[in-house]
């Protein structure tokens, strides 16, 4: 994500490494791309899918009605060709664009909006996201089972819908953005059920042509996307099932194009160094964090002097040095290129000793045992085993659970299945440049429920209703970040979280793919921007 201080006030087209963004429009149509990733793709349903493998995929299938300028986090039209707000900033208007089509060649009218934002916030749903819509008159009496549908959702006619927020907010923009926002085809969604997720039909530049389940997935050129030039390749194809350095192999032999799993940490070095390499490495800052999630609903977990220990008691320096420094230590949730992230805050020291003291005191003089649930991706496991040693050192003893990814996110959405999770892999990347968006999902009170990524099951009832005052200040930036400010500072207080480091993304491409490399580290499209990528052998 994102090397330099964000806010929505600065405007600003500024790539993941800093720079403006240089996107030809003009880049020659044709050519492929192949993409390899580990594990097999969990969905491709809008609604549901929240991970580091499919958030780019299904930017690339969808669109909903704000989208963001290419390798920026400047906000656009996207489906609404014009989008208007009234004075107390509550009523938002969005006119549809003339002749937007879905992949099924059926035109998107403004019912289609109504029911893609009913859907997402169905509880019956079950989607991680539908918490960012909280905002949206309707949705709190429908989610406390005393109304149906978003009462705020209106639709004015086939071009116009109008949606009323129960409070200003000063996200909403942002949230309309979101892949969760992206709008469906009901028939489509009903037709195939459980298996829209495989089965997806949107609006975006590439529709899904293949899925082989464990092999591949390709997309293919959606021929009437509403935006001209776009996108630049016929077609991009996911390998699946290849380990991280049999993928590196692939692009060296001209086989692959771009590891989407990163380039191997046990090979970074000599890839970063090695000349041949140069212009083909594309680094960019991001807004994220690594952390352990203590699930607080859990023994001993509940207890938050047992969770102040494990804050204590894992070596930051140690894990950032496996990663080959690619990353810096994190004392709290916000990465410090957030708004709203506290330079004063110190957090809590690495002290053996004083985590053993606290554990004895809280009642854990010989410690306890538990679990810590991992991805299997390299360096992941390492990383769990250096947690595993520190903890070791305090008299606990955390037996490894290393999984594949979609198998941790589910068991992270289980209220008792789950009582550690190293994120890596998963680790939180904002998914807008916003401070709320580190709170919301993945420590406010709505994301801690079945299938949602508050993983640590948290849930303070004060913080929750000082985030949506804060959120409320719209107009004055500069209260708001100090309100979020030190509404991290007290969550840290109760430490539902060991915030571990906050990583640097280094990936790699082929000669026979170029583009800006914004578009190869994209803030919101993360990690890829597939729609803008062209081919250099396109004519």
């Amino acid at each position: 994500m994102k090397s330099m201080l964000l806010s929505s006030a600065l405007g600003l087209a500024l790539t993941a490494t800093g720079a403006l963004a240089q996107v030809d429009e003009n880049a020659p149509q044709g050519g492929a791309m192949a993409v390899t990733y580990q594990d097999d793709v969990a969905t491709l349903d809008p609604a549901i899918g929240y991970d580091w493998q499919n958030w780019s995929m299904i930017k690339s299938l969808f669109d909903g009605l704000m989208g963001y300028e290419p390798g920026t986090t400047t906000l656009r039209n996207e489906l609404a060709e014009s989008y208007e707000v009234s004075e107390d900033g509550l009523v938002h208007t969005f006119t549809l664009k003339d002749g937007i089509m879905f992949h099924n060649g059926r035109e998107i009218v403004a019912d289609d909006v109504k029911y893609s934002l009913e859907r997402v916030t169905n509880p019956e749903t079950r989607s991680p996201g539908a918490g960012f819509f909280g905002m949206i008159d309707g949705f709190d009496t429908w989610n406390a089972g005393e109304g149906e549908g978003l009462s705020g959702v209106q639709v004015i006619d086939d071009k116009t819908v109008e949606i009323t927020l129960s409070r200003p907010d000063a996200t909403f923009r942002h949230v309309m953005a979101l892949n969760f926002a992206s709008i469906v085809p009901q028939e489509a969604v009903e037709e195939a059920g459980e298996d829209f997720g495989r089965q997806p039909v949107g609006s975006g530049a590439f529709r899904l042509a293949e899925w082989t389940p464990g092999q591949q997935l390709v997309f293919e050129r959606f021929e009437d996307y509403h935006r001209a030039g776009v996108p630049k390749l016929d077609s991009v194809t996911f390998n699946i099932g290849l380990e991280p350095t049999v993928a590196l192999l692939r692009i060296q032999n001209g086989d692959a194009d771009i590891p989407g799993d990163g380039i191997p940490p046990a090979q970074f070095l000599q890839v970063v160094n090695d000349a041949e390499y140069e212009d083909q490495i594309v680094e960019g800052g991001q807004l994220q964090t690594g952390y352990i999630t203590m699930n607080t609903q859990m023994a001993p977990f509940d207890n938050v002097d047992v969770r102040k220990a494990m804050n204590m008691a894992i070596n930051k320096d140690r894990i950032v040095q496996m990663i080959n420094n690619r990353a810096v230590p994190a004392n709290q949730p916000l990465p410090p290129t957030m708004p709203g992230y506290d330079e004063e805050y110190e957090g809590y020291a690495y002290d053996p000793e004083a985590a053993r003291q606290m554990l004895a005191d809280a009642g854990f003089p010989d410690g306890f045992e538990t679990e810590l649930y991992v991805m299997n991706v390299d360096p992941n496991p390492r990383i769990a085993q250096a947690i595993q040693q520190d903890l070791a050192e305090i008299g606990v003893t955390a037996e490894i659970r290393s999984l594949a990814q979609a198998n941790v996110i589910a068991a992270g959405g289980e209220a008792d299945q789950a009582p550690m999770i190293w994120s890596g892999g998963m680790a939180w990347i904002a998914d807008f440049p916003d401070p709320s968006n580190f709170y919301g999902p993945i420590l406010g009170c709505a994301g801690a429920t079945p299938g949602g990524w508050n993983w640590s099951w948290y849930c303070n009832e004060d913080i929750d209703a000082r985030a949506t005052e804060a959120d409320a200040m719209v107009g004055d930036e500069a209260a708001r970040e100090d309100a979020w400010r030190q509404i991290y500072v007290d969550i840290m207080e109760d430490a539902p979280w060991v915030p571990i480091f906050n990583e640097q993304r280094f990936t790699l491409h082929s000669d026979n793919v170029t583009g800006d490399d914004s578009l190869f580290v994209d803030p919101v499209h993360i990690p890829v921007n597939y729609d803008y990528i062209y081919s250099t052998g396109a004519q």
